[in-house]
């Protein structure tokens, strides 16, 4: 009886003395934790492409004046792509031109994997010591970020995978990894696919305002979507959110690469979308929602 009390004793001071130790290495002072809480816009479901290096893919159909045309066709040709990933994208690309829409997860209701669901265009951050949440306006996607945390092991597979953060300064950083690959995981809306080994590190700080501004009038000039669905605050001087991310996948791609995507605060109310209440849109699949044979009670 004695030894068993003194285990446990040993065991919980293990595990006292390995907090201590994560808290002192893996956290910042509060009052040096940048501030990303709020709603953050941007009028482009495209990645934006980093300064240098490899970057993601781009769209192939395009407009008279530049900007991308409504067909889905991913740049099959992109270097960081392995040949059955360029297969397919090429193959969801030929079918894009007939004016098919091909199945994808906005258009099936499904979850948008990382990196995939950062090009939305809204997303509210909500900050906690030991969480970062991360809502999505499609669909009111959340995801939810354990802070100062190893992953756990063994790893369970899931729609958004397990992530954990830290803050680097004025940086926090997201470290995702055991998201679960299926017939429509995709990492953008060109169909590029993924596997179970992709791994994702986001990287997310405050911009000062004009180089926000810059940064998305630059890339909206020839990605933006046909009409202002999302308003910035015009009000509002303070920073901007840039996120940069980086994708690492060996199955699927030739190299790690890396996306951006900025965004300013939001002067658009935060409104209500739930997929699953339409299911057929005007373009598009119908539909394939889940549904209960037999009620729950």
């Amino acid at each position: 009886m004695l030894k068993r009390v003194s285990d446990a004793k040993s065991k919980r001071l293990a595990t006292f003395a390995s907090t201590m130790l994560c808290l002192a290495a893996c956290t910042q002072p509060e009052e040096s934790v940048p501030d990303f809480t709020g709603n953050w816009v941007r009028n482009s479901l495209e990645f934006e492409t980093p300064a240098s290096g490899p970057g993601p893919l781009t769209n192939l159909d395009r407009r008279p004046d530049g900007r991308p045309g409504p067909a889905k066709v991913g740049d099959y040709a992109n270097a960081i792509l392995r040949p059955a990933a360029a297969e397919r994208v090429k193959a969801l690309g030929d079918m894009a031109r007939t004016g098919v829409v091909f199945s994808d997860p906005e258009n099936q209701c499904m979850a948008w994997q990382v990196p995939n669901i950062l090009r939305h265009f809204q997303v509210a951050i909500l900050q906690q010591q030991d969480q970062v949440t991360l809502l999505y306006l499609q669909n009111h996607q959340v995801r939810r970020v354990r802070m100062n945390e190893p992953h756990p092991t063994p790893i369970v597979p899931s729609s958004f995978g397990v992530s954990v953060g830290r803050y680097e300064g004025d940086t926090l950083v997201i470290d995702t990894v055991g998201i679960k690959a299926g017939p429509l995981s995709m990492v953008d809306w060109y169909g590029t696919p993924f596997s179970d080994a992709l791994h994702v590190v986001e990287r997310y700080r405050l911009i000062d305002y004009d180089t926000a501004k810059a940064a998305v009038e630059a890339h909206e000039k020839l990605n933006r979507i046909p009409s202002d669905q999302f308003f910035v605050d015009p009000d509002y001087r303070g920073k901007g959110l840039q996120i940069e991310f980086t994708v690492d996948d060996p199955e699927i791609f030739t190299m790690p690469w890396t996306g951006v995507v900025t965004y300013r605060r939001a002067g658009s109310a935060w409104v209500e979308d739930v997929c699953a209440e339409n299911l057929r849109e005007s373009v598009g699949p119908d539909r394939k929602v889940p549904t209960a044979d037999v009620p729950d009670f």
